[in-house]
């Protein structure tokens, strides 16, 4: 038995020690895509690898970080002091710029890791083709350095040989250093807070309650799937095209659900494709536990008591499960934005008045890089812009958000201005562009930057073509459009590109709006 108030007590200690690692690895950061926008994720594991608690981050990091722990484990014997990295797809990971640090966490007198301590935050650029390593790739080689499981600090000292390859394969070596060393210091934070807790609780008690945790997340699960009427619900949409070919890719699933478990089936998907919106395993199994862990509606932790009762099957090959080699680095931000529609549409038929129309559906993803004319220095920018949210059954959607599988925060333009030779023309929410209903999606937004030197551009984004779908008589919302400006003309893009611009040239993205909810009657 345990005791209903300590539980509530231990997951809010797991948590606050997810979430001061977080604050730890945001306030030591030296990029802006790390320290302004925080596209970082911190998690507390137990001595198996199974997630215990994780603060309030990137929903496709999180549910993707289970398996780099795992992987870790199966690949590496960690002793005290010791911090891994990796940040291979294939092994656990989601696409090569998010780096993940996994620590050991050791009780005085064991001889086992108690915890396991993980962060993973998105380097803006580890080499690969093009600047910021989200190139139109066709193979994962052409989009950065691989590194599988190893030691970058052993028994307290860092691995100065790991730490060079890894910043001699990258275009903006010191703001690399930087960012790894605060991931460092975010699992370095991680470690003393949890000791803590045992130390104040003791060994035992603490370990009671890590699985009561986990059996209580389950518990919750179940009664969610419970409360949802029994049957098969499918649904189906499309991207717009890998990037090396026009052609839609189809993504599709059913969901069956039988008394308080559930099935989630994406047979039927396009097979893997040339380019880089393949997404890896661990990316659709984060899609399947954002989506369920917003189901439940209750404020338990989210840990992998959420998973128990539910069983992913994506077959390998496909672009949910893509095989090696393949080109992945837009499977973890735009594939998986894509699957989280489609799970949502197939959960809105089995319960339409719990669920929303589909929000933006991509992460608008742009990265530019160059020579810094102020330093003379490479310089390397990448962002995620936000969108609509779709429409929701009690209430409109909100405008200019991120949503989903990202929870980042746009760039302030003071900062892309400090720290990029930019200037930012336009940050405006985009009006009229979320979909007509009883509650209307909301607005997507325009970013628009001048360039202040010749540089390289790479957008990589979704809804170009597909619109936001509406749910019961909603209306779609807008779809996104890209825009190169030179000399007072306007190219419109296609969704995915790599371009020169030269001084003077202007980037816009126009993110698209959330679908609308019920009729506009």
């Amino acid at each position: 038995m345990y005791d209903p108030i300590r539980l509530e007590i231990f997951k809010n200690l797991f948590v606050a020690a997810a979430e001061e690692m977080g604050v730890t690895l945001g306030r030591t950061s030296f990029s802006p895509n790390i320290k302004e926008r925080r596209d970082y994720s911190c998690a507390v594991f137990d001595g198996r690898g199974d997630m215990v608690a994780q603060a309030a981050h990137i929903p496709v990091h999180l549910g993707s970080q289970p398996l780099s722990v795992l992987s870790v484990i199966e690949h590496l014997a960690l002793e005290r002091g010791d911090v891994a990295i990796l940040n291979d797809p294939f092994r656990g990971g989601t696409h090569l710029p998010d780096i993940t640090l996994v620590s050991p966490v050791f009780v005085p007198g064991d001889d086992k890791p108690m915890f396991f301590v993980a962060n993973r935050a998105h380097h803006a650029d580890v080499g690969g083709m093009t600047a910021g390593s989200l190139p139109m790739a066709t193979e994962i080689y052409q989009e950065g350095i691989i590194i599988p499981p190893v030691k970058i600090v052993e028994k307290g000292r860092l691995s100065e040989g790991i730490m060079n390859l890894i910043l001699a394969n990258v275009r903006t070596p010191q703001e690399r250093e930087g960012d790894l060393s605060a991931q460092m210091a975010a699992n370095n934070t991680g470690e003393r807070r949890l000791l803590e807790i045992v130390e104040r609780n003791g060994k035992e008690v603490t370990a009671q309650y890590m699985k009561e945790l986990q059996n209580y997340a389950e518990r919750m699960t179940r009664e969610a799937i419970r409360q949802l009427p029994d049957g098969v619900y499918e649904f189906e949409d499309y991207m717009d095209n890998d990037g090396i070919t026009d052609e839609p890719i189809r993504i599709k699933v059913a969901i069956t659900i039988k008394g308080d478990e559930a099935v989630i089936d994406f047979t039927g998907s396009q097979p893997q494709v040339a380019g880089g919106v393949n997404a890896v395993y661990a990316v659709t199994l984060s899609a399947a536990f954002y989506v369920f862990r917003c189901s439940v509606g209750y404020d338990i932790p989210s840990n992998s008591g959420c998973m128990a009762p539910i069983k992913v099957i994506a077959p390998e090959g496909t672009v949910v499960n893509a095989r090696p080699p393949a080109a992945v680095v837009g499977g973890n931000v735009e594939t998986s934005q894509r699957m989280v529609d489609v799970l949502l549409g197939a959960m809105a038929k089995a319960a339409p008045e719990k669920y929303p129309a589909a929000s933006c559906g991509s992460m608008n993803n742009i990265t530019i890089g160059g020579i810094d004319p102020r330093s003379g220095k490479p310089f390397a920018y990448y962002e995620t812009i936000a969108g609509g949210m779709g429409a929701r059954p009690t209430s409109n959607g909100l405008d200019g958000v991120h949503t989903h599988m990202t929870n980042t925060l746009n760039t302030p333009v003071e900062a892309i201005e400090v720290a990029y030779p930019f200037r930012v023309t336009c940050y405006a929410l985009r009006r009229g562009s979320g979909g007509k209903g009883k509650f209307r999606g909301g607005d997507g937004v325009i970013r628009e930057l001048e360039l202040r030197c010749d540089a390289q551009v790479t957008i990589l984004s979704e809804r170009r073509k597909f619109a936001p779908y509406g749910v019961l008589g909603g209306e779609s919302g807008k779809p996104g459009e890209n825009l190169h400006i030179r000399n007072g003309e306007r190219r419109v893009l296609p969704s995915k590109i790599n371009f020169v611009a030269k001084v003077g040239d202007s980037v816009s993205i126009a993110t698209p709006g959330g679908g609308g909810y019920g009729s506009p009657g």
